[in-house]
């Protein structure tokens, strides 16, 4: 029996964050917003019953901007943009703080929606999966629309879908025709709609490599497609250089991985403004203790345990150090991930201001056994009070 043709879909939900706010702001639809405000961001609710939001040009401090809708691309304002040059573009934007616990709900439900039609998925993140549907009946374009569908009647969202025979094309394909797109690419229609296209759109060359690729007059995926080999290995290396070639004749054989195990779960804040280990303390306390917190979260509600427990700090000079410190059991204990981080902090001499603080589990594992690990980890590290950070006076170095 002939093995069916490949159907690889790549599902982007469309200005993600943007549109969960736009749920339960209808007023703003079809007006620039900004996502990436603080707390202090928060719409004021009227007298009248009217909402007051912020504007970009009443905002101070260092933010990024997590994402905006296409009224406010339009105006060149994109997501990793800081948020002081968003607004010389954009002032009178609309601003809103961040709500992950609100993106992760639509997350699940857009995923959960799809599921009912193709259980073949593979996830990518908060807004983008893989689907597989070589094996599904039905017409392609049919099964395309279905999913779209039922992703709009569960969130109230739309997305925009690729099909292809792969996962690097289809990638590629779920960008053409934002938003709301569905998009079909066989391997006849690679000369006509991708090689035209500009080489950045190949998931995996990045920045640098697009700036390589540009000085040797490659610019557009066809260019890259016709580079002589050894041309692109002299620059790139032997195995960056064959997937280079490989991508751009739109060869891609890895499969849609239904399951995958994570090695660390993390979270981490960048400061609006670089905070000073000794004046800032009570504030930086406190962060860290709601980065453990998090991070212990996380652990319980994906059904995992971390054994090594570590830290992350980027200075005021953009120098990053990490410390990381392996427990006698793993754990999901919020007390414990506290205590082993703050023992980790206690090795940086903390001499500058900070601009970022991160905390990680790593060397997880499932908690099926969790309660034998609990038992276990009794009177394995004390806990105490929570530690603080320590000024750079009592700062000192353990071994590791």
């Amino acid at each position: 029996m002939d093995t069916p043709p490949r159907r690889i879909a790549h599902l982007d939900m469309d200005a993600f964050y943007a549109s969960v706010e736009l749920l339960r702001y209808p007023e703003l639809r079809g007006l620039p917003v900004v996502i990436g405000g603080r707390g202090i961001h928060q719409p004021e609710l009227l007298a009248d019953g009217s909402r007051r939001f912020a504007r970009l040009r009443d905002y101070v401090g260092r933010g990024v901007i997590t994402t905006s809708t296409y009224e406010a691309r339009a105006l060149g304002v994109f997501s990793g943009m800081g948020v002081m040059k968003a607004a010389q573009l954009a002032p009178d934007a609309f601003l809103l703080p961040v709500d992950f616990d609100a993106y992760r709900h639509y997350s699940r439900r857009f995923k959960a929606a799809v599921a009912t039609i193709a259980p073949q998925i593979e996830d990518r993140g908060i807004d983008e999966i893989y689907i597989d549907l070589t094996n599904l009946p039905g017409e392609t374009l049919a099964l395309a629309q279905r999913i779209k569908q039922v992703v709009k009647d569960a969130t109230g969202l739309s997305c925009s879908i690729g099909v292809s025979p792969n996962k690097l094309l289809s990638k590629i394909c779920s960008d053409l025709e934002k938003p709301n797109g569905l998009t079909l690419l066989g391997l006849d229609d690679i000369a006509s709609r991708i090689w035209p296209l500009p080489v950045r759109k190949i998931n995996g060359i990045g920045p640098k490599a697009g700036e390589k690729l540009a000085a040797l007059g490659i610019a557009t995926i066809a260019e890259l497609a016709s580079a002589e080999p050894e041309l692109l290995q002299t620059h790139f290396g032997r195995s960056y250089a064959e997937w280079l070639h490989a991508a751009s004749h739109g060869i891609d054989e890895r499969q849609v991985v239904t399951s995958s195990e994570p090695k660390s779960i993390s979270r981490e804040t960048t400061f609006e403004r670089d905070l000073h280990p000794r004046r800032d303390r009570a504030a930086l306390s406190e962060v860290f203790t709601a980065l453990c917190t998090r991070v212990a979260a996380d652990l319980q509600r994906k059904g995992y345990l971390g054994r090594t427990i570590g830290i992350k700090l980027r200075f005021e000079d953009f120098h990053t150090v990490t410390r990381d410190l392996t427990l006698p059991s793993p754990t999901a204990d919020p007390a414990i991930i506290r205590r082993a981080a703050g023992e980790c902090l206690r090795r940086v001499p903390l001499e500058q201001k900070l601009r970022l603080l991160g905390v990680r589990a790593s060397a997880l594992s499932s908690s099926s056994a969790a309660q034998e690990v609990r038992e276990s980890e009794q009177g394995e590290l004390p806990l105490g009070s929570p530690v603080a950070l320590e000024s750079p006076g009592q700062s000192r170095p353990r071994s590791r």
